[in-house]
């Protein structure tokens, strides 16, 4: 039987709580009128009353969604074991539509002998749909970032999904999700800019962001904590597309919050 941990409680909140208010708005059908029911003629038509719009919340981070069309759900993990997949983790970042849909994923800080785990969660992830993020009641196209951890407890799988690479809220495995920077009217943000004016040939790089957020989603400070490789421009795009981002804020127990994370940025040709 597979462990499964949703990234979040507020991916469920939020879930629920669109349903049960589909619920509530729902009328039960009139029944057909009988003849002695049926109005003459003169009588006035009786109106139907208005559905009440359901109304988007003001912030929603992309989410791993449920179902069976879900990453968590679609993850083979006695295929895993069978194949010989250790314990392993690593971190993603995918590129969520305003459908659902991932536009691009990238894997980074794989733990050794993660290879296995790794090409499944991205076969996975090609073909699943993400809760899409909200911002000001509308939906956006955002970044999702996120953590794998797979482990093999007494012959069974033990499968963890984060949406957030926080080393201390990973080992809490705590209701958190990180702060998402988002593509819309509302930010400058236009995704992340491999700086191929100074590196000569194809290689990867990372940058780790030191951030505060605010629960409005407003960037309040910015640092360079590291890049690898170093002097190749990794620091500066870094830098440049993630000081002028406006952000899904981080949310714990399923509400808005102020956080400073530390955030690790993938750079690939």
């Amino acid at each position: 039987m597979r462990g499964i941990f949703l990234s979040c409680t507020a991916m469920v909140a939020f879930v629920s709580g669109l349903l049960a208010t589909q619920v509530e708005v729902q009328t039960k059908p009139s029944p057909t009128p009988t003849a002695a029911q049926s109005p003459t003629p003169q009588s006035s038509p009786t109106l139907a009353s208005p559905t009440p719009a359901v109304e988007s919340p003001q912030y929603r981070p992309a989410l791993l969604g449920l179902g069976p069309n879900s990453v968590i759900n679609r993850i083979n993990t006695q295929g895993l074991i069978k194949d010989g997949q250790k314990d392993a983790s690593l971190m993603f970042c995918c590129s969520v539509t305003k459908t659902g849909e991932i536009a691009n994923t990238w894997t980074y800080r794989q733990t050794p002998d993660s290879k296995l785990l790794e090409r499944e969660l991205v076969r996975c992830l090609d073909s699943t749909a993400f809760v899409p993020a909200i911002y000001n009641r509308q939906l956006v196209h955002a970044l999702f970032y996120g953590t794998v951890s797979f482990k093999v407890v007494n012959g069974k799988a033990r499968l963890r999904i984060f949406a957030n690479q926080e080393a201390e809220e990973l080992k809490k495995e705590s209701n958190f999700v990180g702060p998402q920077p988002f593509v819309g009217k509302d930010s400058k943000f236009e995704g992340l800019h491999y700086p191929d004016d100074i590196v000569q040939a194809p290689v990867s790089g990372i940058v780790e962001l030191a951030m505060k957020v605010d629960a409005n989603g407003n960037l309040q400070d910015l640092r360079v904590v590291s890049e690898e490789p170093p002097l190749l421009g990794f620091r500066r795009a870094a830098a440049e597309d993630f000081r002028v981002a406006r952000f899904i804020p981080a949310f714990r127990d399923g509400k808005p919050i102020e956080c400073s994370i530390t955030l690790p940025v993938y750079y690939e040709p």
